[in-house]
């Protein structure tokens, strides 16, 4: 069934005028977003079957595991979704990235640790999709307010390839008070290693000459979240 088939009050544009967005469940909003749907699969079938969990091994067309998933997702998989075209994959991707900056608006205006869940979903809109692992760190100033978000590192992250001095350089840089550092697994799994504890107490060591706190070290992948300072590593 398409959209103009369903009664006038069912769909998705009117509904959502009617009622609010509240009312409209993950694939209205996503039927809503990309307005048409491709030669014999409707908009809102199409919007249901990407919000789908995801196939073995990230079979492509099987659906990103709900909205969350969906948003998380690179160009290059987007681009892999027949019936997405360079618009819909940019509205999509516009989406994203508003919601990155209405957060990191939220972490600059207040006190970070007021909401230590926004820090998480923070993280995980910047840093979870990746698929090589990034080192990022969030400087915050006195009052733990968001001050600037730097990505320092790619690649396999180790003690030898992140560097101490820069990430001090960087807090001096923006008279940082205290830090929370971030890295995500690509993996899919976000229990720390051995040499994710050392790194952490490598860099809260060279940190603390420079009297800058580091608060956390959050590790993210796809729908996950770990901070080490929760578990007592830190």
């Amino acid at each position: 069934m398409t959209v103009h088939q369903l009664p006038p009050d069912s769909r998705p544009r009117e509904k959502l005028l009617a009622r609010g967005p509240a009312a409209l469940a993950d694939a209205e909003l996503l039927a809503l977003l990309l307005r048409t749907g491709i030669r014999g699969k409707g908009v809102l079938q199409m919007a249901d079957e990407l919000l789908r969990p995801a196939g073995a091994h990230g079979a492509p067309g099987t659906g990103f595991d709900g909205i969350a998933g969906l948003l998380h997702a690179s160009e290059q998989d987007l681009r892999r979704v027949k019936g997405l075209g360079p618009a819909k994959r940019a509205e999509l991707l516009a989406v994203l990235e508003l919601a990155r900056r209405a957060m990191a608006q939220q972490l600059r205006e207040r006190a970070v640790f007021a909401s230590p869940g926004a820090v998480k979903h923070y993280l995980q809109m910047q840093l979870a999709a990746r698929t090589h692992e990034v080192f990022a760190v969030l400087f915050l100033d006195a009052q733990n307010r968001l001050v600037a978000t730097e990505e320092l590192f790619r690649g396999t992250l180790t003690q030898t390839s992140v560097y101490p001095r820069e990430v001090v350089l960087r807090a001096l840089y923006h008279h940082s008070a205290s830090v929370v550092l971030a890295h995500n697994h690509p993996s899919g799994s976000v229990q720390p290693s051995r040499a994710d504890e050392a790194l952490t107490q490598t860099l809260k060591s060279a940190l603390a000459l420079v009297d800058v706190r580091v608060l956390d070290h959050v590790i993210v992948a796809p729908g996950h979240a770990l901070s080490m300072a929760e578990q007592g590593l830190l």
